[in-house]
């Protein structure tokens, strides 16, 4: 933790101040590139000790409440060591720099006389000091048969020259080891160090805060992402989760294929990074393609404008029959007519709208029977270009109106269900994110016949796409960020959880040797949390054991990474997040030997 040990007995005599200054150019230096505020509060206080040969110290830092917080304390001769990364949790309650009724500033404290006058106090004995209240230094000894001495108190002023905290000193001591006042040669380079000290500190609160506003918002977005639709629920927030175990797991393993594997600080941040946004590409998926759950559905479920059409061919039988007894007909014949067509019209509707609801197979026999349907015939007779929108008409250019009355088609395929895509330079064969994904030849196909002949689940290959399109935007929304240096992987990190080990996964099919390992990890985070997700209203969440099933033949099937999937197992890192964020029934017994690959 400090910079060297030649010299430093000399830097405590006046034959050494030469040295001392060069120390403190040393400090400096290291002050500016430590970045773990913990390490560098021990930095500051260690340093600033060892220059002034003083038994203890603190640092105290302002809050926004008007305190001065206790950092680190050290004390050489009572073995006390709080805060920093190696001490205790602090057990000191904040000063106050005002008093709490009268709101007077409390200048009776050494340390918040300083905070508040930003001036330096140098005290050689505290016991008869009548300046100050050092009552309850004068406890503290009492108590621990110690002798606070001489203190010196130093402000710690950033750049603008705000004080932002207070470095004090306790008990120097000579080269005898006998307590002395700090003395007034030392003093100017303390207070050199402190006004390092404060523009590193103010720096790194900079920089924290910096941090915390850019953690907020890609977390805000996370979460508008998962509020936009009740389908992804919490996913955008569970998967960080989940990616960080596992990647620690790798970190800790000591298996020879995670051997050289860790992460730096800066590394783990970069990680958070891309966990948080590696959906933020899906702010682009409309809403209707997430949240999809009949096949004729858009903004609203379209079955409704089929079920009217039914209707009116109902209307038409009744009409049919009526006007059949008006012409002097058979009543029984006609009843019997118009009963086996409402029927009729009654089971087809029925099962179109069956066909709607979607499920895991649909037979070539229903697709036939669909297009039956399809070509019953009824009569139309509005204008069907009145209060429709722009887009709308854009789309009816080139295709003549229809005078009514018009004759169509039950169900239809129109021309104005298609809608042209225009995005195609995305999957240029060089466009410059690597991207190679199939695309549809249309944006949208809104066609009837088209959505209802989906062979499984609501989805159409267009629907699919711009589903699968949301990682495409979250790599050009990420690529076009100006990350710096350490954060340069989020992009890759957060844009390659949909690719498998085989190069058959998307946007860019790359291979395993191709990812990252924390790509790989949260490939694995991913699905796990979307099978056994409990807030998804399409389905029900899947038991561990189901779970993991489902995995074990992904991972055969090189989808996901073998390695990690085992480590996944072994680690305990499915247990852990099981108990953390399943339903306790969703908790089966697992025996991770059925899982773990043997071969390797």
């Amino acid at each position: 933790m400090t910079i060297k040990t030649e010299n430093r007995e000399s830097s405590r005599t006046n034959g050494g101040v030469g040295d001392a200054y060069r120390r403190l150019i040393e400090i400096g230096i290291a002050l500016s590139a430590e970045l773990n505020h913990d390490r560098l509060m021990e930095l500051i206080l260690l340093e600033a000790k060892d220059l002034t040969n003083a038994d203890g110290g603190t640092i105290y830092l302002k809050t926004d409440q008007d305190t001065l917080r206790f950092q680190i304390i050290r004390n050489d001769s009572l073995k006390i060591a709080m805060g920093g990364t190696t001490g205790k949790p602090i057990s000191f309650h904040d000063l106050d720099l005002f008093n709490v009724d009268t709101g007077a500033p409390n200048h009776h404290n050494v340390a918040t006389h300083v905070a508040l006058s930003g001036e330096t106090v140098n005290v050689p004995d505290a016991y008869s000091s009548n300046e100050f209240d050092f009552s309850g230094t004068k406890e503290f000894d009492k108590g621990t048969g110690y002798r606070s001495k001489s203190f010196l108190t130093v402000p710690l002023k950033d750049h603008q020259g705000d004080v932002i905290g207070v470095l004090q000193l306790l008990n120097a001591t000579d080269i005898h080891g006998e307590v002395v006042p700090f003395s007034a040669d030392i003093q100017p380079l303390i207070e050199a160090l402190a006004s390092q000290a404060a523009v590193s500190l103010n720096k790194q609160q900079l920089i924290d805060a910096q941090r915390k506003l850019l953690d907020s918002f890609i977390e805000l977005i996370a979460g508008a992402i998962d509020a936009k639709s009740a389908y992804t629920g919490g996913h955008c927030q569970r998967v960080p989760e989940l990616t960080k175990m596992l990647t620690r797991a790798a970190c800790e393993s000591q298996d020879h294929r995670f051997h050289d594997f860790d992460l730096t600080d800066e590394e783990w941040y970069e990680l958070h990074i891309a966990c948080w946004l590696h959906d933020c590409g899906k702010v682009t998926t409309p809403e209707h393609i997430v949240d999809k759950a009949t096949k004729l559905e858009t903004i609203h479920n379209r079955i409704h404008e089929i079920r009217m059409r039914f209707e009116v061919l109902k209307r038409d039988a009744e009409i049919a029959y009526l006007q059949g007894r008006l012409d002097g007909g058979d009543e029984a014949a006609l009843r019997e007519q118009r009963d086996a067509r409402l029927k009729q019209l009654d089971d087809d509707f029925a099962f179109i709208a069956e066909c709607n609801v979607g499920g895991e197979f649909i037979s070539e026999e229903s697709l036939e029977r669909i297009k039956k349907i399809a070509a019953e015939e009824w009569v139309r007779t509005l204008d069907d270009r009145l209060g429709i929108s722009i887009d709308e008409e854009q789309r009816l250019k080139g295709v003549p109106p229809t005078p009514v009355p018009a004759t169509e088609k039950l169900l239809a395929d129109k021309a104005e269900h298609i809608m042209p895509r225009n995005d195609k330079g995305i999957m240029a064969a060089d466009n410059p994110w690597g991207f190679r994904m199939d695309v549809p030849e249309h944006d949208t196909n809104l066609g009837e016949i088209h959505n209802l002949s989906i062979a499984r689940g609501t989805l159409t290959a267009e629907d699919r796409y711009k589903i699968n399109d949301h990682i495409v935007q979250t790599i050009i929304m990420l690529e076009a960020l100006p990350f710096p240096k350490s954060l340069a992987r989020v992009p890759e990190i957060a844009g390659g959880h949909h690719e498998k080990m085989d190069g058959t996964g998307y946007p860019k099919r790359l291979t395993r040797d191709e990812m990252s390992l924390p790509a790989r990890v949260m490939a694995i985070a991913d699905i796990f949390e979307a099978l056994t997700a409990a807030d998804r209203p399409y389905k029900k969440p899947k038991s561990l054991s189901q779970s993991l099933d489902i995995m074990r033949r992904m991972r055969d099937d090189s989808h996901i990474d073998p390695d990690l999937f085992d480590l996944f197992l072994e680690s305990g890192t499915y247990r852990e997040y099981a108990e953390k964020f399943l339903d306790p029934s969703q908790i089966d017994t697992v025996d991770i030997a059925e899982y773990v690959n043997t071969k390797r």
